[in-house]
């Protein structure tokens, strides 16, 4: 999926940049595992702690305390972040929760918020993804790359 990402935001001109909590950096180290990578990604940070999201991302403390961290408006927030700092056609975010343990009834272990935001658009997809905590991070790489590809073609 990462090839396929680096084909079409070449193709398109398109550079993005990565804010990621419980991906712990796995798509901008899938994303830069290929050469060329420098043509289209400009930056990844792994925001794992609030102050970091606050500090370096402008993720509002109360956004935080009223929504916590794992929630779509902080992915939309980290997204926008991303993007502003590095100065990017797309910008990407994604918290969630990888495992075993830190979830709750209400944010169970597996639940993921992926957002992406260019100057026309803000998607954020909600996913609850099921296996180890290797398995969490895997699975919300692939879909984050999913939609980066969807998300340049359109």
């Amino acid at each position: 999926m990462e090839s396929e990402v680096g084909k079409i935001l070449r193709k398109r001109k398109m550079t993005i940049a990565v804010a990621e909590s419980c991906t712990g950096g796995l798509i901008s180290s899938r994303i830069t595992d290929l050469s060329g990578s420098s043509d289209y990604f400009l930056m990844g940070i792994v925001a794992y702690s609030n102050k970091i999201k606050e500090n370096i991302l402008g993720v509002s403390p109360r956004l935080l305390q009223k929504y916590g961290a794992v929630s779509k408006q902080v992915a939309l927030k980290m997204a926008k972040g991303a993007r502003l700092l590095a100065n990017t056609d797309i910008g990407i975010g994604v918290t969630g929760i990888a495992g075993p343990r830190g979830g709750t009834k209400i944010k169970p272990v597996g639940l993921v918020y992926i957002a992406i935001v260019t100057n026309k658009k803000r998607i954020v997809k909600e996913f609850r993804f099921k296996g180890s905590r290797k398995e969490v991070k895997f699975k919300a790489s692939q879909a984050a790359l999913d939609m980066i590809i969807r998300c340049a073609h359109s």
